[in-house]
């Protein structure tokens, strides 16, 4: 009997071992995945060091379409040295820059990653959210100078809201001449002198509080800082959700903007003619003539326009759309630029595949008033051997026309 009892006792022991050796394979097999999980594509490294900051949890977090997403964390040692692997997605059409930040409770740094290089971020955990320095990554620089410019205008939001001397109508005055303030620098130095730069992008998402500055939804002016980004990030990466959601933003804000009246510009009907193709040369951005009849192997459709207009960049955005699907067969876009303002057209085309050019005295121009351009935009198709087959009021299907010419 008691050597039966022994026996189960021994049973029971070996089944225990068993089990807790089956638990321990269990998890290390689990943990052996994760780990390939994790490494099984390109990674790029975030590291650096936040000091004074030992034991705090330094959390890397990534800033997607949807929200804020966790992707790792760690606890600070006494040196504040951290490093962090995060999935790297290559630059192509379908990829674009992506936004990242790293959080200490309630202190943010926010990065960007544009290509395959390493980021180096350090910071004093005292003023981590301001006194902090990247190494590596350019755009994310230009964002450090951006957020600290927005924590310049939170600053002066909180001292006018507590000054007991002005009244509320004085007070909500001054605090929209300094929202106006921040969104004209941030349009004229880091939108307007870079579209395609994640730096760009990073500056039309600013917020006050809760409150997004810009509102391309109903603010002509801010809408066509969206469209002028969307346009870029649009030649570079064209199937990304970044663009394709700037892309409905920009065209949404523009629908919604739209002017009831076209904007009309009056010539004498006794000056137009119109005799066949007219060929003119006008120059391009580096300053090269451009002539019509350069492009006669072509069948081009010749635009008129002008980039300060209100639906310029929802036209650029379609006009993108039909030189991705018929340049290969033989389709080349010629835009004549009427804008009073040189630079801007510059930087409005400057990433325009197709033929952009200039025509200095706008309207006036006798090419352009020998094309009989009544309003703007106006365009033409040209068929090849420079032979012009048709006016933009004359073509009920742009698509059908190009297809029957090419």
């Amino acid at each position: 009997m008691k050597r039966r009892k022994a026996q189960r006792t021994n049973q029971n022991i070996m089944r225990g071992i068993v089990a807790m050796a089956l638990v321990v394979l269990l998890v290390a097999w689990l943990f052996l995945s994760l780990i390939s999980c994790k490494g099984s594509g390109p990674t790029f490294r975030v590291d650096g060091a936040i000091t004074g900051a030992e034991d705090s949890t330094l959390i890397v977090e990534a800033m997607t379409l949807t929200g804020v997403e966790a992707l790792d964390s760690v606890k600070l040692k006494a040196d504040g040295s951290f490093a962090f692997d995060l999935p790297l997605a290559p630059l192509d059409s379908t990829s674009s820059p992506e936004f990242y930040r790293l959080r200490i409770a309630q202190q943010v740094i926010n990065f960007a990653h544009d290509s395959t290089e390493a980021i180096t971020i350090t910071a004093p955990f005292a003023k981590m959210a301001t006194d902090y320095d990247v190494q590596g990554n350019e755009a994310s620089r230009t964002m450090k100078t951006i957020s600290l410019l927005n924590i310049q205008l939170q600053q002066q939001f909180h001292r006018l809201l507590a000054d007991g001397s002005l009244s509320e109508l004085e007070k909500s005055e001054r605090l929209q001449v300094l929202v106006d303030e921040y969104k004209q620098t941030l349009k004229r130095d880091y939108i307007l002198s870079d579209p395609a730069s994640a730096a760009a992008y990073f500056a039309l998402f600013q917020t006050i509080g809760s409150q997004m500055l810009f509102d391309p939804e109903r603010d002509k002016n801010d809408v066509q800082y969206f469209a002028a980004v969307a346009t870029q990030w649009d030649l570079l990466y064209p199937a990304s959700q970044r663009t394709q959601n700037l892309r409905n933003i920009a065209i949404r804000g523009l629908r919604n903007t739209r002017p009831p009246q076209p904007i009309s510009i009056e010539i004498d009907s006794d000056k137009v003619t119109e005799v066949g193709v007219i060929d003119f040369g006008f120059p391009d951005i580096r300053g090269n003539e451009r002539r019509l009849t350069q492009l006669r192997d072509n069948v081009v459709l010749l635009d008129f326009t002008a980039y300060a207009l209100p639906n310029s960049q929802e036209r650029n955005i379609r006009l993108r759309e039909l030189y991705n699907k018929y340049h290969s067969r033989g389709l080349e876009i010629m835009q004549v630029s009427l804008d009073a303002d040189e630079h801007y057209w510059k930087t409005m085309c400057e990433r325009l595949p197709w033929v952009c050019v200039y025509c200095a005295e706008g309207i006036t121009n006798d090419i352009v008033r020998l094309y009989g351009v009544e309003s703007l935009p106006a365009y033409f198709l040209v068929g090849r051997g420079a032979e012009l087959k048709a006016r933009g009021e004359q073509i009920k299907d742009i698509e059908k026309a190009i297809e029957a010419e090419l």
